[in-house]
């Protein structure tokens, strides 16, 4: 038998002018009778840490398991969904609940000051302006697995920073402003503009200087390489062709929406100092996530970090009936009108977080199944219940299958107090980094 198919390298781009767009995952890309798992083609992890400040609505609270939003009753697997949860009911099979968690770096009178920053370190930094905390277990695997992609981490949010409580007179703000720290002195900012995230991923420039010259000889990064892509349509079998031409609507909507964003002009418009509620933000968010989708989609990288509200946010939620500013909600008082309203919120983000999941689960991966099959989640917070500060028990959840080294449909339930690191250290390891020690971590969790 004679095989004399060609195939395209995984990282082939479309190249025009300056702007250049990765492809996503084709049948073409696979050698004629070769496995994909034996090849370039083989679905790499992907990891991805969601942030949520202010905690979550348990069962902590002087009503115990009455006002409890979160935390299953039932463990193993097929557990019950608590209306905070509810929302990931389609994604329950590549879902699990880590119960039993803390953190005990996150301890401290500073509170938000530090909070978001040692989520991912499990490092209590030295009372300093300064950061010297740890590395983030996200810039630790984008030294592994990161570096064969354009971008060796993404780094996202929605606004650039809370209130002014997000800063402490002891440590500064280098903490509440970031999840991710690349070394132990080097916090990287979060992005919070989409354009600029889109910058990033597509190369469209760098400044307005350059962005100004593009548009002005060109009117879509798409535009510059049309013949190249009628060319590579031409060598692609039917399935293939939808999949790019697909593909390429996406990035079409999201431009056309970016621009939108950009378009409106609000320099005679006096804005208030805390935001209100307005489509803007969950279009914002929503976005973010739609860009972080293409970005794994195109490999344009494997690892994310994302914080979904800033530290100490005054936003408020009119658009889901709230009015209310976020962090003033959070300091409930254990009143359940305010608690039942800071749930809302809590279950506004679970929405248009599964939303994103069901995004990548209806993306092709190869062998792996879906996007989402191939990947690794933690979305929670380093907070529990917000009106106390405290940092036990850890609103914590998992998602995706890891390329089958997670199980998911699992509500696990450790000892009180078993260190969040733990969880990092277990999850790395599923995601083939080597690594010794992360923070304060004891162990693995082998039943994730």
């Amino acid at each position: 038998m004679f095989i004399t198919k060609k195939h395209l390298s995984r990282r082939t781009f479309l190249r025009a002018g300056g702007a250049s767009i990765g492809l996503p995952l084709l049948h073409a890309m696979v050698p004629a009778a070769t496995a994909l798992a034996q090849t370039a083609a083989a679905a790499k992890p992907r990891l991805g840490f969601f942030y949520l400040p202010h905690g979550a609505i348990m069962a902590n609270t002087r009503y115990g398991a009455e006002m409890n939003r979160w935390t299953p009753e039932k463990q193993g697997r097929d557990f019950d969904l608590k209306p905070i949860l509810e929302p990931f009911a389609p994604h329950r099979q590549c879902m699990t609940v880590v119960s039993g968690l803390g953190n005990r770096t996150a301890e401290s009178p500073a509170v938000h000051a530090i909070h978001p920053g040692t989520w991912l370190t499990c490092v209590a930094p030295p009372r300093s302006q300064t950061p010297n905390g740890g590395v983030s277990v996200d810039q630790i695997a984008a030294r592994h697995i990161g570096q064969e992609t354009p971008l060796p981490s993404l780094e996202l949010a929605t606004e650039e920073r809370g209130g002014t409580s997000g800063c402490d007179g002891t440590y500064g703000c280098s903490y509440s402003r970031t999840i991710s720290f690349r070394t132990p002195t080097t916090p990287l900012p979060m992005e919070a503009d989409p354009g600029k995230v889109f910058e990033k991923i597509f190369g469209r420039g760098n400044t307005d200087a350059e962005r100004n010259e593009i548009a002005a000889d060109f009117n879509s990064v798409l535009d510059l390489v049309t013949a190249e892509i009628k060319e590579l349509e031409r060598g692609l079998g039917a399935e293939d062709r939808v999949i790019v031409n697909d593909y390429l609507d996406s990035v079409r909507e999201l431009e056309r929406r970016i621009q939108m964003l950009g378009q409106r002009d609000l320099s005679n418009v006096d804005l208030p100092e805390i935001p209100v509620a307005s489509p803007a933000f969950d279009e914002r968010l929503r976005l973010m996530f739609d860009l972080l989708a293409v970005a794994y989609q195109t490999n344009a990288t494997r690892i994310a970090t994302f914080m979904m509200v800033a530290e100490v946010s005054n936003m408020s939620y009119a658009h889901i009936g709230v009015s209310d500013a976020f962090h003033p909600l959070s300091h409930h008082a254990d009143n359940k009108a305010s608690m039942e309203k800071l749930a809302l919120v809590q279950r506004y983000h679970s929405e248009v977080f599964a939303g994103f999941l069901s995004k990548l689960a209806a993306i092709p991966d190869g062998d792996a199944g879906s996007m989402l099959d191939s990947s690794i989640f933690v979305y929670g917070s380093n907070m529990s219940n917000s009106n106390q500060h405290d940092s036990f028990p850890l609103p914590t959840l998992v998602f995706g299958g890891g390329n089958g080294k997670v199980k998911g449909n699992q509500h696990l339930r450790y000892p009180d107090r078993t260190p969040i690191a733990n969880l990092h250290y277990t999850l790395l390891t599923r995601a083939g980094v080597p690594v010794d020690k992360i923070g304060d971590n004891t162990g693995e969790l082998a039943e994730v």
